[in-house]
């Protein structure tokens, strides 16, 4: 009997040589902020986690990260030079490359992109906050395709610019020009070149939130939060499905619409902050016609931009941009619990779940462990963040055992696994 090589014996036999858990995109795999991670500490040091690496040249930005094998990107302003695509390598930190986007700065003076790159296998897309759309080489950052969805598409979008992170679906790239030409647009992920367009009739801006897919009623269907509304697109033609909160009281005519919807089965969950609140939609239907039922729509869940997400069968959020976070009954839409500590952590919270944790990182540079509990509030850790100076909205990712925290011109990797120190 030959001998088994020691490299191959020892890779079979070390789980550590696995490959890591890949989070491709915002949100992660599947958009939920739902991390596999386990093994995770359930307190940190008083100073924070161990710190496994920085890097602090990847531009001004509020762009989190995506992760694939060794690579990490985000976007931000380099410089002078406008708004680029960046690559780090995710074990060291160290920059691999970096792409021009576009022009930088940026509306309502908040200067830096605010898309979040999607990565697919050997292509990664971003959107620079003024409608350029690139394609590039996931090895070396070279450009393969490019559009602009303002000027090639007539795209219309709130002052603050394009801040939706584009979904690959397939050979599909799903992304939101907004206006009435092509409010929600399939390009080929290939070659960029239009699959379809889909109306909305007289025409909806672009919001801030971002696609998700949706397969409620039997139908396969690409749903977004618009300017003035919550929309249904067929993902075979594009054609809307339905549409519903195109009314002042609902999403209509508001500030900004941003949070990403929750997919569940056949109900949809859609927020929006400054002071408008939530619905829990059910679609039902045959043979492509879709009905949408209110379930309820509460103004005690209202969320700007930190996000909410599920567990379980709760949701957790940020009661507008306050800090103080939520738990709530998704069936029935009921508070459950709000923040209770005395932390001086505040503004807008964003958060992602793993291993029974939540991890909140507010606007003001705190970031906080707390239990994924309904029961009751419990936190269980804090520390501030280095540079974290305030409009700290990039939201946070955990995983690999790794926490990602994107800041002005910094990535901060933290480890977060149980046994470090």
């Amino acid at each position: 009997m030959k001998p088994i090589p020691f490299l191959l014996l020892l890779t079979a036999l070390s789980p550590a040589l696995a490959a890591e858990p890949d989070w491709p995109q915002f949100r992660g795999p599947k958009r939920d902020d739902l991390s596999p991670d386990k093994g995770l500490m359930k307190k940190w040091p008083a100073d924070g986690p161990k710190l496994a690496w920085k890097s602090d040249d990847v531009g001004q930005g509020f762009s989190s990260v995506a992760i694939q094998g060794d690579t990490v990107v985000t976007m931000g302003d380099v410089g002078k030079d406008g708004a680029h695509l960046v690559a780090v390598s995710r074990s060291t930190g160290k920059k691999l490359w970096q792409c021009k986007v576009g022009d930088g700065g940026g509306g309502g003076g908040y200067p830096g992109p605010r898309c979040t790159p999607t990565i697919d296998g050997d292509l990664v897309f971003g959107l620079g906050q003024h409608g350029d759309l690139v394609a590039v080489s996931m090895k070396e950052g070279s450009e393969v395709w490019r559009a602009n969805l303002a000027k090639d598409y007539g795209g219309q979008v709130g002052g603050w610019g394009y801040s939706e992170s584009v979904l690959v679906d397939g050979n599909n790239l799903i992304c939101t020009p907004g206006g009435a030409t092509a409010t929600l647009l399939c390009l080929n992920k290939k070659d960029g070149k239009a699959v379809w367009k889909g109306v909305v009739k007289g025409g909806d801006p672009a919001a801030y939130s971002s696609v998700v897919v949706s397969n409620a009623a039997g139908v396969k269907q690409y749903v977004t939060l618009l300017g003035d509304s919550l929309v249904g697109f067929a993902a075979k033609d594009g054609s809307m499905l339905w549409r519903y909160g195109n009314a002042r009281n609902r999403f209509q005519g508001n500030t900004a619409n941003i949070p990403t919807t929750i997919v569940k089965g056949n109900q949809l969950f859609a927020v929006a902050g400054y002071d408008r609140g939530g619905a829990l939609l059910t679609l039902s239907g045959q043979g492509g016609k879709i009905n949408v039922k209110e379930e309820y729509w509460t103004n005690q869940l209202k969320n700007k931009h930190g996000g909410v997400i599920q567990v379980g069968e709760y949701l957790y959020g940020d009661a507008d941009d306050s800090g103080k976070i939520w738990c709530a009954a998704l069936k029935t839409g009921k508070t459950a619990w709000t923040r209770t500590d005395d932390l001086d952590a505040g503004g807008s919270a964003a958060m992602t779940h793993a291993d029974g944790l939540l991890f909140v990182r507010y606007q003001n540079g705190w970031m906080t462990l707390v239990e994924a509990n309904p029961v009751k509030y419990n936190l269980l850790s804090s520390f501030k963040v280095p540079n974290g100076r305030g409009n700290c909205w990039a939201h946070p990712v955990v995983v690999g055992g790794k926490l990602y925290l994107r800041e002005k011109e910094t990535i901060w990797c933290y480890d977060v696994a149980a046994g470090k120190k």
